[in-house]
């Protein structure tokens, strides 16, 4: 789960990070007055959507009085943002974050992550701060400085010194960085997040140190724990479609096409997206229903697949280990009958109870299209999409 910049900034300032004075905005008139509380001479006025590369799209700018502040107010709130990584649907712009305009010196780049394969945080740093960390690693390899941190022990002051020194500050701003990387893992650590990233970290002309831009996301594994952190959750930065499949406990991610794809784990989600661009189609999506999936929870999935108008084909490919192919045929038949599919549906099955599910599918009287193997299933959703677009064009 993601959360907004400004959220990000309360967290961090509460364990001695420093940042911006600030203040939230829905509309113009209220932008002008967060300027005049917050004071100062320049403002920075910011979309809050999910996203970085904000400013390159428009949704970030340098405001000298209330005319300029009102104005980019106006042009941001409530319309979507389309930046480089919200794709073309973009994000909705709902609320601003009103921040006095810092004197910056130097930018830096901070990062903490979880390296899955060493079972470890990993902070990754960088005195070339202000760009994405893709375009640092590619432009300035020898600037990224990495350290992990033993889960055992935490984070330990001499790393947190360590990676100021190699930032090349100045001798006045080791105590303060390490001070700022250390708070940084604490909330890191503390609320579960699974990113952090502060980009840029700011060297101030008057000698501070300031987190001038935040990103976090959390494990929503362990949001059960975190019920502050579930609050600060917004739907309305979410696609849609995922948002309805995760408040019933399924997985699932919008994609462009108009093939529905329901499927049992990510390996076998990948494989048919593979097969389905290779028989000359598109997947509206991928839709994981899990292992041990009842009748019900399959036909849950049909509901979230069906919610995208763009779906004109549904391809369910089981591969039942834990999964009964029984049951995923039961909750076919189920859904066909109690959610309507007005779509043309190939089902593929194989595995646990394979022939028992067949049977159900053959007895139940249903216009299923049947599939044996992944190939063939794949070439005939595709088939059968192409049909439903030549009806439609005719």
């Amino acid at each position: 789960m993601d959360i907004h910049e400004y959220q990000a900034k309360e967290l961090l300032a509460r364990h001695g990070v420093h940042v911006p004075r600030g203040g939230l905005a829905y509309s113009p008139e209220q932008a002008t007055y967060r300027a005049r509380e917050i004071g100062g001479g320049k403002w920075v006025v910011k979309a809050q959507v999910h996203s970085g590369a904000r400013g390159k799209a428009g949704g970030i700018k340098l405001c000298v009085n209330d005319e300029e502040i009102s104005n980019a107010a106006e042009a941001m709130l409530g319309r979507k943002l389309v930046t480089q990584q919200t794709g073309p649907r973009g994000k909705l712009v709902s609320r601003l974050y009103l921040e006095e305009a810092v004197d910056i010196a130097q930018e830096l780049y901070v990062g903490f992550v979880l390296d899955r394969k060493e079972e470890r945080v990993m902070i990754v740093a960088s005195a070339a701060g202000g760009m994405e960390i893709e375009d640092i690693v590619q432009d300035a390899p020898d600037s990224i400085i990495r350290t992990t941190v033993d889960p055992g022990v935490g984070m330990q002051r001499f790393q947190a010194r360590e990676i100021a020194f190699g930032l090349g500050l100045d001798q006045n701003l080791i105590g303060k960085a390490t001070e700022t990387i250390l708070g940084c893992y604490q909330v890191f650590r503390d609320y579960d997040a699974s990113m952090l990233e502060i980009n840029p970290l700011v060297v101030t002309r008057d000698g501070n140190l300031v987190a001038l831009d935040a990103k976090m996301s959390f494990d929503e594994n362990a949001l059960f724990r975190r019920p502050e952190i579930s609050e600060l959750r917004d739907k309305s930065q979410e696609d849609p479609r995922e948002t309805f499949a995760s408040d019933r406990g399924l997985s699932y991610v919008g994609l462009d096409g108009n093939i529905g794809c329901i499927i049992n784990g990510a390996g076998l989600a990948m494989a048919t997206m593979d097969m389905i661009k290779i028989a000359g189609g598109e997947p509206a999506n991928f839709l994981d229903i899990g292992g041990g999936a009842s009748p019900e929870r399959v036909a849950k999935s049909f509901r979230a697949v069906l919610g995208d108008k763009n779906v004109e084909t549904i391809l369910v490919n089981i591969f039942a280990g834990i999964n009964r192919c029984d049951w995923v045929a039961e909750g076919v038949v189920k859904a066909i009958r109690e959610v309507g599919v007005n779509v043309p549906l190939v089902v593929r099955l194989a595995g646990t109870k394979v022939e028992e599910g067949r049977r159900i599918l053959a007895d139940s009287g249903e216009a299923v299209i049947v599939a044996d193997t992944l190939a063939e299933a794949a070439e005939k959703a595709v088939a059968a999409w192409r049909s439903v677009s030549l009806k439609k064009a005719s």
